[in-house]
This record gives C-alpha cells, sequence and structure tokens, in this order.
C-alpha cells in the first residue's frame, strides 16, 4: 500500500504545485512588433518557457473530437485544502473549517491553468492573457468579457479582485501562506487585475494565484465566506454541484452552456456530463463497491490488492481493464513523520533510533509483494534529489553553514539502512539501542525512559484502518527497544482535526512537489510554518538553515541554479532525521469499466483521468451485452 498521489496524491497528501493549466489569448494574433510594444503574453512559466504558441488550437494529448457525455464515478485520489476522501459535510473547499467534498475545484474557474505536458507552464482561461512588469512584481490580468459565471451574470475583474483578497485574509492556512508574498491587488476596472508581489517573492507564487478559484463578489455580498456550509456556492467552472448525499456521493453536472468550453485550453476536456465521487470508510468495501459496478473508475493504492483481488469475473470476461501509466511527476516524501514539537522527539538520535527499526525490505516483501522501492528523498523520483557527495555549486550555497548543519551535510545524503528482510534486524536494533543510550535514554525496567525517568511512550496517529498491518510490525521492533508504542485509528473527521492542531505524536504524511518548487516549500519545511496551525509542516522543522535554503531555492534565477538549491536543502532536511522514509513507485495502477475512450498520449506530468477521457457509448453497450 501506499499514499494516494498525483503530483497529487491520495492518503495524506495535498495537491501542489503551480496550479490548474489553460489555453490561449482568443484574439487575432499580435505580429511581434505589436506584442513587444502590447507587453501581452498569452500564458506564463517559472522561467518564461512555453511550449505552445499564442496562436495554439489544443493541447497534443487531447482529443478534439472527443464526444460529450455518459458519466464517470471514481473514489477520488486527490484533495485539496480540507477535503476528506472519506467523508464530507461541507461545501466551502477553501477554508480550514469542516471537511469538504472532493471536486469542488471542478466548479470554479481561474486565471490560468497548467497544461499537462510541460512542468509549470499556465496558459489563459479567465483571463485572456497576462503583462508582466520588468522587475516581475507587477502582474496585469486582462479578463475576457465572455467569462461569466453559472447564474449568467458577468465575471469582472472586481470579483477576481475579491476572490483573492478574501482568499489571502480568510482562506485556508495552506492558501494564506501562500500569499504571504502578495503585496497587494485591485481591480481599476472590470477588464484589468493588478495583482503585485513584494520583492524577492516566490518564483511560484504568480502561478499559485493564477491557479485559485475565482468566487462572485455579489454572492458572497449576502453571506459570510468562512462559512462551512453545505448550500451550493456559485459556480463559474465546466461543472456545477449536482445530485449529493452527505459523507456518500456527490455528482458535478457539466454546464452544457458554459463560456470557456471552446478555449484551446478546454478543448478536448471535459468530457462526462457528469463526475461522481463515491465515498467509503473502507478500502475493502471500497474494492468491493467497485466490483459490482458501483463505481466505474479506480486508481489502486493497496499492493495486496492489485496483487491479489484482480481476478473477478468482469476481469477474466473484459469487460474492466487493468493498465499501469507512468508517472513523471516528482515523487517526493512519504513516511512516519515526528512532531519535533514535542520534547521526547527534539532529539535528532532518538529520530534515528526509529528509523533503524523500521524494516522496509520485509514491509516491502511481506506487504506490499515486492511492489515499491524505498524512499530517501523529499524530491524522491526527480532531479532535485541530492546523491553522493555534494559538487561544487553545492558546496557553494552549503559551505556558510558548516558547523551548523550535520557534517554528513557535506558527504554522502542520508540513506535508510538495507536491512536483512526477516522483519527484526537484530544488527540494526542493536545501533539503534546504541543510539538512544548515547543520547541519553536508558533502559530501566525494562523500559526506555527519558532523561527525567519518564516512560517513552508514542503513540501512532491514522484515519485508515488498511494501514494496521504497516504498523505492528513496526511497533513491535519499537517494543524491542523498550519503547512503548501503540497505534490509534480514529475517524476522518477527528484525524482532520487533531492533525490539524499538531495533536500526535507520528501520523504519515505524503507530498510531492511540483517540478518547480518554490515558496510551497516554506508551508512545508520552515519555522513560520511550524507554528501555524493546519500548516503542511506537520513534523514541525524550524532550522534557520532549512529557511535559508528555501529562500535560495524561490531566488534561483536559472533552472538549473533551482536544481542545485533543492538539492542543498534536501541533503540538510534528511540530515534533520525528520521522517521515517516509506516507499514510492512511478506508476500509476489503473482499473476501470470498459466503457471509457481515452487518447493515445497520457500528459507527461498528469494522469488526464478524467479530464482528457470520455465515454463510449459503443464500448458502454458491449460491456453491457457481456455482462
Amino acid at each position: 500500500m501506499t499514499a494516494r498521489r498525483s503530483g497529487l496524491t491520495r492518503r495524506n497528501a495535498l495537491t501542489l504545485g503551480a496550479g490548474a493549466a489553460a489555453t490561449l489569448v482568443v484574439r487575432p494574433p499580435l505580429t511581434s512588433e505589436a506584442r513587444a510594444q502590447d507587453g501581452e503574453r498569452h500564458g506564463m512559466s517559472g522561467f518564461g518557457d512555453l511550449k505552445y504558441p499564442a496562436d495554439f488550437k489544443q493541447f497534443e494529448y487531447v482529443n478534439p473530437s472527443a464526444p460529450k457525455g455518459g458519466l464517470f464515478s471514481q473514489v477520488g485520489s486527490t484533495r485539496q485544502y480540507n477535503q476528506n476522501f472519506l467523508t464530507f459535510n461541507s461545501l466551502n473547499s477553501y477554508i480550514f473549517r469542516g471537511d469538504a467534498a472532493l471536486g469542488m475545484e471542478r466548479t470554479f474557474a481561474t486565471l490560468m491553468q497548467s497544461g499537462g505536458d510541460e512542468p509549470d507552464a499556465m496558459y489563459g482561461l479567465a483571463a485572456r492573457a497576462v503583462r508582466i512588469s520588468g522587475d516581475g512584481l507587477t502582474y496585469r490580468f486582462l479578463m475576457r468579457p465572455e467569462a461569466k459565471f453559472h447564474d449568467g451574470t458577468p465575471m469582472t475583474a472586481h470579483d477576481v479582485a475579491y476572490s483573492l483578497n478574501i482568499l489571502k485574509e480568510k482562506g485556508h492556512p495552506i492558501i494564506s501562506q501562500r500569499m504571504r508574498d502578495v503585496a497587494g491587488i485591485e481591480a481599476p476596472d472590470d477588464a484589468t487585475v493588478i495583482v503585485r508581489f513584494v520583492a524577492g517573492r516566490g518564483r511560484d507564487v504568480p502561478l499559485f494565484v493564477a491557479a485559485l478559484p475565482i468566487f462572485s463578489r455579489a454572492y458572497y455580498s449576502k453571506r459570510p465566506f468562512d462559512e462551512s456550509t453545505l448550500n451550493i456556492p456559485l459556480g463559474s467552472g465546466p461543472y456545477k454541484v449536482g445530485r449529493f448525499e452527505t459523507g456518500r456521493f456527490i455528482e458535478y453536472d457539466r454546464v452544457k452552456d458554459w463560456w470557456g468550453a471552446a478555449l484551446p485550453v478546454s478543448v478536448g476536456h471535459n468530457n462526462f456530463d457528469v463526475v461522481r465521487y463515491e465515498f467509503y470508510r473502507d478500502r475493502d468495501i471500497a474494492f468491493e463497491g467497485f466490483t459490482g459496478r458501483s463505481y466505474l473508475f479506480r486508481e489502486e493504492f493497496t499492493s495486496r490488492i492489485w496483487a491479489t483481488r484482480y481476478n473477478f469475473s468482469a476481469i477474466k470476461d473484459g469487460r474492466v481493464k487493468q493498465d499501469v501509466l507512468p508517472d513523471d511527476t516528482p515523487s517526493g516524501a512519504q513516511g512516519w513523520f515526528f512532531n519535533t514539537r514535542r520534547e521526547k522527539f527534539k532529539n535528532r538520535m532518538l529520530r534515528e533510533a526509529f528509523i533503524l527499526a523500521f524494516d522496509f525490505e520485509w514491509t516491502n516483501k511481506s506487504i506490499m509483494y515486492g511492489a515499491y522501492h524505498r524512499t530517501h528523498s523529499v524530491f524522491q523520483n526527480s532531479n532535485m534529489m541530492a546523491g553522493g557527495p555534494p559538487g561544487a555549486d553545492e558546496l557553494a550555497l552549503l559551505e556558510p553553514f558548516r558547523g551548523k548543519v550535520p557534517d554528513e551535510v557535506f558527504g554522502e545524503p542520508f540513506v535508510p539502512p538495507i536491512t536483512d528482510g526477516s522483519g527484526q534486524d537484530r544488527s540494526l536494533l542493536r545501533q539503534a539501542s546504541a543510539l538512544l543510550q548515547k543520547a541519553g535514554f536508558p533502559i530501566k525496567d525494562g523500559r526506555r525512559v527519558l532523561p527525567n525517568g519518564e516512560r517513552i511512550a508514542v503513540e501512532f496517529l491514522i484515519d485508515d484502518p488498511t494501514f494496521q498491518p504497516h504498523h505492528m510490525p513496526y511497533i513491535k521492533n519499537l517494543g524491542t527497544l523498550g519503547v512503548d508504542a501503540s497505534l490509534r485509528v480514529v475517524d476522518p473527521a477527528q484525524y482532520r482535526r487533531r492533525v490539524d492542531d499538531f495533536d500526535f505524536d507520528i501520523t504519515v504524511q505524503r507530498f510531492s512537489f511540483s517540478t518547480l518548487p518554490g515558496d510551497s516549500l516554506r508551508t512545508y519545511f520552515t519555522s513560520q510554518a511550524a507554528a501555524v496551525k493546519g500548516s503542511q509542516n506537520l513534523a514541525g522543522i524550524a532550522d534557520p538553515v532549512v529557511d535559508a535554503l528555501v529562500d535560495k531555492v524561490i531566488g534561483a534565477d536559472s533552472r538549473p541554479a533551482l536544481v542545485t538549491a533543492c538539492k542543498a536543502l534536501d541533503r540538510v532536511i534528511r540530515a534533520g532525521r525528520y521522517w521515517v522514509p516509506h516507499w514510492y513507485k512511478a506508476s500509476h495502477w489503473i482499473a476501470y469499466w470498459d466503457v471509457f475512450g481515452r487518447p493515445p498520449t497520457k500528459p507527461r506530468f498528469a494522469r488526464g483521468v478524467p479530464e482528457t477521457w470520455w465515454y463510449d457509448r459503443e464500448r458502454a453497450a458491449k460491456t453491457q451485452r457481456a455482462g
């Protein structure tokens, strides 16, 4: 089993990166001379490189003739902000309170939308173009006059300014933290939104802002924005909320006359009349729901199920198909994260002892059918992952911190040891015991104790019983070290509250970054985020060196410089032993009832499902007859 991901992810993960993409300026192309004078750009990226020209008609990975209609149903695999994989009690997914329904982002338009075959490029959606000042601190987004909300009212620059300001002020802490570099937002007229950034702003912050939802100012003038509610908000995107039953399912209906449907960024997208999310509290029951055709598409995250249970009759007779899609996005980090805000976890040697006690090789072989690789890095499966001794460019960044970081930072980066696969590697457990003894945590009356004589007791917190088999052998190993470890499984709502309040000892987290990490790193690793409830810095990392290196990543003036800074940051974080590394795989396991069509090419940096797939009525009829 592994955490859900996608550049985005499922279990304990958040959708990250620059944001969504769309495309094109719909107007007669400018001559190169006129464009230079006008300063308008049809898209933007972290370093200004774009694959598609201003007159492109569609993304290369879509089928522009894809038919519209039919149903796509799934158990969701990615979440944003306060959304919950297992249940929901709110339709407001951009605030701190409540457990929001998956998929609410489909109901809102954004200024720009990302291209799935580029690392961080974005093209105009609600904004037809953008003008960027020479110093990169002022962005003028020019609105499309045809953009409107679902009630037919025009979407203007004033709505955008309202949306960005209210999100900065009252949005989910993840949003407000990432908007710290936004100095001001204003709309001088209906067609122009001006966003000003502070000097030294993160390279990815404008991309993040351009991917935020656009709300109706008039709608929220009559109701509070930060209310957890089941009232359907007024949207502006390709879908709107349809039928739903709290905690069980929600449907999104395609807006048949959506203003953005013919834009190049939208051609070949949003093909289903209904996109439906099913909610299950138990993964085994969710799987049975799939075999019974309660929903049509499933991304599998449990290796046991993938290896042993895809042998039901619909698989054998071809009504259900399986596939493995390559995943070229950074896999990031997954593992048991220590809450270093708690005194017992402040000691680095104690944390390393916990790492030594985990037998990944046995877990992978015995529980996960050998399907995974060990995670080492926060930038796993990318060129930003540190490897070998630091090169000259990395050393130039690291030398000012010599003496402030462990010496290993200047050598090989930390890699968890390979165990003997027995489940209890005695050699590594002896090393772990010696580390604890050296760190001042002796054995007393058969129990490991703190320097004050108090027993070391730790609680692992999860909300998914499927993870129990992975915990229990590890807890047993900790017990051989004298550590009193236990597992607590709580309901999803309680889990979310406890994690947001940092009320835990150790919990599982999965995160990954885009190919352009920047300001998003602050929410995971910096001292400021460590003190903000609801932030993604679960480990409570508060290290001035990490803060400084995050700033180096943000300030990188080229892609090679960004990669170098990320490698240096990776070395320091790995040296901190902030988590017990888990596992990853660079692919998506998918299964689906054979009722869909899909383009021959998958977008390199996205799964493309359901955005580019469509309902194939001929296939569906054959599948129905075969059943």
